[in-house]
């Protein structure tokens, strides 16, 4: 017989996923910036 009421465990499993989805994001982004900073550091060692 089903549970009557609120559903089980919804709200973490969303609170986890938002949590994870926000952390992979941060960690693209550090990434993307760390590539243009060693182009441009590689770009400014190849002028000179």
């Amino acid at each position: 017989m089903a549970k009557a009421g609120k559903e089980k465990n919804t709200k973490n499993k969303a609170k986890h996923a938002k949590l994870m989805s926000r952390k992979k994001n941060k960690r693209k982004a550090e990434e993307a910036l760390r590539k243009e900073r060693l182009k441009t550091i590689i770009k400014k060692a190849n002028k000179e």
